[in-house]
């Protein structure tokens, strides 16, 4: 293995000091507005009106007012890996001196700014750690993820409850984990205390609130500590990599587990980890854009060949695929990581109400029952 191939990329560091806000309930409007003056900003908040409606990271806009009461319906990876793209532009050019031949003009520009998301979850910024490894620790790179990657920040909030569809402590996080963030946020009574986690982090912190008092200081150290200590789910993912191979040619097994799957998709759309994804050239006359768009490995079109052959014809093999890419194809390539945060989102998005803690819990049981 290339030396340095698992290794996240590394963000400039500068002198760490203790750095820490309070930012008032009925100030926090303000403090965003002042936020995105200083960088493009991202926020959760309701995607419709209604309050019960689903809910995604979107662009800062003054008044929005961010949804922190849930985890998001829509995944953090939209802001990294947009759900489409245009990776280039191009043009075909007539030679004016003959007509047959053609030139083609080509545009690949792209722009990164510095960008923040205010009100991440730790399981959505730790599912980034399985996006690294594919986009930006080789052997390909991709270009477009690795340049939003350097530029984005992340405040993460301590989660002060989780719902029973969070497993998050299951697969190596948990509901403090600030693994990959700049910015903590811990949620006190009558509102905020941020904290710098890293240098870079420290100057978008400048005129936006005074230091705690000691007793939110207290209150804030107290819930990390409690969060810290919570375990969520109780999903044993230990050597599943192993049992999913022993299950793999079990025919009635995976029968039994995908019986009710429509094969709609909406697990992979919402989950923080998967990045299937498919490019289209679109053309209108001499000019066109290559575009990159969300796919999924639960589709039968996916992995249709030109051929007509289709190597996973069925929901089974599929789902068999989605089962084993999660907790044994990534964790055997990248050395015991898992392709899953515990998020939960699957869980509460599938409508027929499959859930992958049922699957993986049953993975090593009676694996020799054919």
């Amino acid at each position: 293995m290339k030396s340095g191939v698992n290794k996240r990329p590394e963000l400039k560091r500068g002198n760490l000091m203790a750095v820490k806000i309070f930012i008032a309930a009925d100030r926090l409007d303000s403090v965003l507005e002042k936020l995105a003056t200083k960088i493009d900003l991202w926020i959760p908040a309701l995607l419709k009106g209604d309050k019960s409606g689903p809910t995604g990271f979107v662009p800062y806009e003054v008044g929005k007012a961010p949804a922190f009461d849930r985890q998001t319906t829509l995944p953090l990876k939209k802001v990294l890996l947009p759900q489409e793209e245009t990776l280039l532009r191009f043009e075909y050019k007539k030679d004016p001196e003959g007509a047959p031949k053609t030139t083609i003009a080509l545009d690949d520009h792209r722009e990164a700014r510095p960008t923040l998301v205010f009100g991440a979850r730790s399981c959505d910024v730790r599912a980034l750690t399985t996006l690294d490894r594919v986009f930006a620790n080789g052997p390909y790179v991709d270009p477009y993820y690795v340049e939003r990657r350097k530029n984005t920040f992340f405040a993460t909030l301590v989660c002060k409850e989780n719902d029973v569809k969070c497993f998050c402590s299951s697969v190596g996080g948990g509901p403090a984990d600030m693994e990959g963030s700049h910015l903590k946020i811990v949620q006190v009574d009558d509102g905020y205390v941020v904290e710098a986690l890293t240098a870079e982090a420290q100057s978008l912190l400048d005129g936006l609130g005074d230091a705690p008092d000691a007793a939110r200081d207290a209150k804030a150290a107290e819930m990390v500590k409690e969060a810290s200590g919570r375990r969520v789910g109780d999903v044993d993912t230990q050597g599943c990599a192993e049992a999913f191979r022993n299950r793999f040619p079990q025919t009635d097994y995976w029968v039994q587990m995908v019986s009710q799957c429509l094969s709609c998709g909406v697990c992979t759309y919402v989950c923080p980890t998967c990045y299937c994804f498919s490019i289209t050239d679109e053309v209108e006359n001499l000019k066109g854009e290559r575009l990159r768009s969300w796919d999924s490995c639960m589709f039968y079109h996916y992995t249709l060949e030109a051929s007509g052959h289709n190597p996973r014809p069925t929901k089974l093999e599929r789902y068999r695929n989605r089962v084993g890419h999660k907790f044994s194809y990534i964790p055997e390539k990248y050395e015991g990581l898992l392709g899953c945060c515990g998020c939960g989102r699957c869980i509460r998005s599938c409508p027929v109400s499959i859930d992958i803690r049922q699957v993986v819990g049953h993975l090593k049981e009676n694996t020799n029952e054919q």
